[in-house]
């Protein structure tokens, strides 16, 4: 799965990376969690450009009586997401990257009940994308709520030691596909719901500081020594 994930990469390095005509001031996140607001990159329909936006993480559908859903809708398997009622029209229609530069996942020890935390992130330490699908949601009371979810896969070799399952992370070549409004069959894209290859990827363990969602520092991503 994945639970927490971090965007310290400054805008200038992300508008550059994600082709984006321009991405505000940014501040730092080392820990980011679900509800809270999460980076995301999609399409404006109107003028055919990408755009940089902030959504809750949590996808609320449309259908949905009461938006407290979202907590239970972070993540969504690559394997089931074109069938489930939640995310299906949200792979046809409204398919974006969320921007990360780093995640989190926690390791079984073995023969403890604690679990390690550990920090991942692609081998040159560069900004990449979730594969995500977002939501467009309508409060009986006019309230609105956009929101966003994760797309998840099998795990490669790195990530099988840490998890049972890891976030899709798309090719920057395969960013236009994902995002293209005009591909709107779930089963023209499923191809690119697959693992990251493991010798692109870096993992290291970090200190349990992470574990609590309010702390969003450095500490978070620091190495523990050896």
């Amino acid at each position: 799965m994945c639970g927490r994930f971090t965007l310290i990469s400054p805008g200038e390095v992300l508008a550059e990376f994600f082709e984006l005509a321009e991405v505000p001031a940014l501040t730092p996140r080392y820990n980011i969690a679900p509800t809270q607001p999460a980076p995301v990159v999609r399409v404006d329909r109107e003028h055919q450009a990408r755009q940089f936006d902030w959504l809750h993480w949590g996808l609320v559908p449309s259908w949905a009586k009461d938006p407290s859903i979202g907590a239970r809708m972070i993540n969504a398997r690559a394997e089931t997401v074109a069938d489930k009622p939640a995310f299906r029209s949200a792979l046809r229609y409204r398919r974006c990257l969320v921007v990360a530069d780093g995640f989190y996942e926690w390791q079984k020890v073995e023969g403890q009940k604690r679990k390690q935390p550990h920090y991942i992130r692609m081998e040159g330490g560069q900004p990449f994308a979730f594969a995500g699908l977002w939501e467009h949601w309508e409060g009986a009371d006019g309230s609105v709520l956009e929101s966003c979810v994760i797309i998840t896969t099998d795990p490669n070799e790195l990530m099988q030691k840490l998890h049972n399952r890891m976030p899709v992370i798309l090719r920057p070549e395969d960013f236009g596909r994902w995002l293209d409004p005009t591909i709107q069959g779930g089963d023209r894209v499923q191809a690119l719901l697959a693992p990251c290859p493991p010798d692109e990827m870096k993992a290291f363990p970090v200190s349990t500081v992470v574990n609590n969602p309010s702390n969003d520092a450095p500490a978070c991503v620091e190495p523990l020594p050896p």
